[in-house]
């Protein structure tokens, strides 16, 4: 338990005394076994906020733990026994512990030291006043859909993924047209001739489905999109799925085609590869100490500061 909590106690039926327990606040702090602090190998001073993050707690009597958020061997080492990952980075950190708890019970708390910072809900400036709001159980959880890809060839399962942004199937490094053959439900639906398709969350439609033209969804629906990127003569809108939705797309391409999950690993793709793509069976869950209001207000100013 991370700390005490006064039991307020009152009268009731003729002076009979008994123990008021807030239950929705004991069950945030029961929760919490452990606390991993995942820094940036990148970032120079993302090791030392981790420290100062791991003295915060301990001052507190709170267990932790540190370690690069590249080291994905040795975070799921970690995660049966975590209640809660706190990144130090920008939303690539974010989208990374994502995937790498996928499964897990975990919720997310990101420090941005970063540029944009979409998902971030810390800075180097309030993450004391953030992280003692949280610890006092003021805080509430957002969930995010994830997606799962599965990447076939010859019929046979290569390897499947999962992505809090988007699964991107695209040209190589050669300025050329793929030409991608889209099914839904099992139904076909169009061919696109294009640089590539954009396959993302609402939490993606921030990210580079925004660059391509798509629409900016709230984090709370849980809605597909399908986003061309350069399209050729085809259909160049794009088209908005139900979560239920499940999406298979066929290469045909002379040259190297690639998958990209979340824009952090890539796979090379032949000509007659699949991919299909539905809703995650795992979501993201990000600790908020934020009004449910927050998204657009933030959207509009991390747009201003990019300008």
């Amino acid at each position: 338990m991370l700390r005490s909590v006064r039991n307020d106690i009152w009268p009731v039926d003729g002076g009979v005394v008994k123990f008021r327990w807030l239950k929705e606040e004991m069950e945030k702090i029961a929760c919490f076994k452990s606390v991993g602090i995942l820094h940036h190998p990148r970032i120079p001073e993302s090791p030392q906020v981790a420290e100062e993050i791991r003295a915060f707690l301990q001052e507190r009597g709170i267990v932790s733990w540190a370690c690069s958020a590249w080291d994905e061997p040795g975070i799921k080492r970690m995660l049966d026994e975590t209640s809660i990952l706190i990144t130090l980075g920008g939303d690539g950190t974010i989208l990374r512990a994502a995937r790498v708890s996928a499964g897990h019970e975990v919720l997310i708390l990101g420090l941005n030291m970063g540029k944009l910072g979409f998902l971030a809900e810390m800075n180097l400036h309030n993450w004391q006043e953030v992280l003692s709001s949280v610890l006092a159980g003021n805080y509430w959880v957002e969930e995010r859909m994830m997606l799962e890809a599965s990447f076939f060839r010859e019929r046979e399962l290569k390897a499947s993924y999962h992505a809090l942004n988007d699964v991107v199937v695209s040209r190589g490094t050669l300025a050329r047209i793929v030409h991608l053959a889209t099914y839904i439900d099992g139904h076909y639906f169009t061919t696109y001739h294009a640089d590539g398709l954009i396959v993302s969350t609402p939490t993606g439609s921030t990210a580079y489905a925004l660059a391509a033209g798509g629409p900016i969804l709230p984090p709370e629906l849980r809605n597909i999109l399908l986003i061309p990127i350069a399209p050729h003569l085809c259909l160049d809108k794009a088209v908005v799925l139900s979560e239920g939705s499940w999406v298979r797309v066929v290469v045909s391409t002379d040259h190297q085609a690639i998958l990209t999950v979340d824009g952090q690993f890539e796979v090379s793709l032949r000509d007659g590869d699949e991919i299909e793509v539905q809703a995650s069976p795992y979501v993201a869950r990000f600790v908020r100490v934020r009004d449910r209001s927050y998204f657009y207000r933030t959207l509009l100013e991390r747009l201003r500061e990019s300008y």
